[in-house]
């Protein structure tokens, strides 16, 4: 929206012209989201305990949760709207994929929010089943992808790119839409699978989203793709905005939920931002990096899926309790220390993805 303006400016003053930078844009995009995090933070979480919008605590969980009983949940549309807000100021507009991002990203808030509505305001302690959420997610996701598919200019929007291999992209054809889906919506609730503990989940996404903008830029820079034998996808680039608002808008929110948490984003916020990287990940074709990069998320997925499955089959838990991070709070790990080397642990799986851009 910026964008246009200082576009317009420019004729009459030219300094306006370097609100053309991407970069600059992208930087804007952080302290513009941060700030709005840092301005409404406050206010909101009053509002939310004032109308008890508490997290419930289970009784089976660890003991040392009980003290979190009532602390003010939702949090996530606090990041949702800085997001947005962010993009919409710093983005360039008439970009297609600015508008699947936002998109994506609220509507998949959107589900969070209804259910997190049930949950804590209608007090149904059910919320949205798991078949209906699923049933919404994917039609969002397929929704998207099937548009993205459709409108591809390029056999690289939609080929499935191999990491360390310069010279290997496989053509993947309608089955494109069934890796994209797969992507955003096991991101989507893998999220809210981590987002158990205090700053657990956000900085994680922090750090991958400022991963993915890296990704973005490089993509959508001829010049840069080039040389690092990658894929140039003319859009991509814009995306760069959208991650550093996700970036700063994940910071101001994680000054508000280090523990002690004073607010948890709830579904609103887990399922949002899964999809949000998700979806950015899909549009820069580094699906598989991605992956690696979001390590916690995948590993805390793969607890919960093989505590289901071992007990359904042998009437035994692998873990004392999952997801995993659970597991090592019963262990005795004190929170903090749980949540810290989950961080450490992202950030060497991070570094690892952005090694695959040199390595090739």
């Amino acid at each position: 929206m910026l964008l246009y303006l200082t576009e317009y400016l420019s004729q009459y003053y030219s300094g306006f012209n370097v609100f053309q930078y991407l970069t600059l844009r992208a930087i804007l995009g952080v302290l513009t989201a941060l700030a709005i995090a840092f301005l409404v933070g406050p206010e909101m979480i009053r509002r939310l305990g004032r109308y008890q919008i508490g997290q419930p605590v289970r009784d089976d969980g660890p003991q040392t949760h009980l003290v979190k009983a009532g602390t003010p949940t939702m949090g996530g549309a606090l990041i949702l709207v800085a997001v947005a807000v962010a993009t919409l100021l710093w983005a360039d507009l008439g970009n297609r994929y600015v508008w699947v991002v936002l998109l994506v990203t609220l509507s998949f808030g959107a589900i969070g929010w209804v259910d997190d509505y049930r949950k804590l305001v209608l007090k149904n302690s059910d919320g949205i089943s798991a078949r209906s959420k699923l049933f919404w997610q994917s039609l969002i996701a397929l929704s998207v992808t099937i548009f993205l598919y459709l409108t591809s200019t390029s056999p690289a929007e939609t080929a499935l790119i191999v990491p360390f291999f310069k010279d290997i992209a496989i053509n993947l054809g309608w089955f494109y839409v069934v890796i994209a889906w797969f992507v955003i919506v096991g991101s989507s609730n893998a999220v809210n699978l981590t987002d158990g503990l205090d700053g657990l989940a956000i900085l994680p996404t922090v750090l991958i989203a400022g991963a993915l903008m890296v990704f973005a830029y490089t993509t959508g820079n001829v010049k840069f793709a080039v040389y690092l034998g990658i894929p140039y996808i003319r859009d991509a680039a814009e995306i760069v905005v959208f991650c550093g608002a996700l970036v700063g808008a994940g910071l101001g929110f994680l000054w508000f939920n280090a523990y002690p948490a004073m607010v948890f984003m709830g579904d609103v916020g887990a399922l949002a931002l899964g999809a949000a990287l998700g979806i950015v990940a899909v549009l820069v074709r580094q699906e598989l990096v991605f992956m690696v990069m979001a390590g916690v998320f995948v590993m805390e997925t793969v607890s919960v899926i093989l505590q289901v499955a071992s007990y359904k089959l042998t009437g035994r838990r692998i873990f004392h309790m999952a997801p995993l991070h659970h597991h090592f709070e019963l262990k005795g790990w004190p929170e903090p220390r749980v949540i810290v080397r989950f961080w450490i642990i992202t950030v060497i799986l991070v570094l690892v993805g952005l090694a695959t851009l040199k390595i090739r």
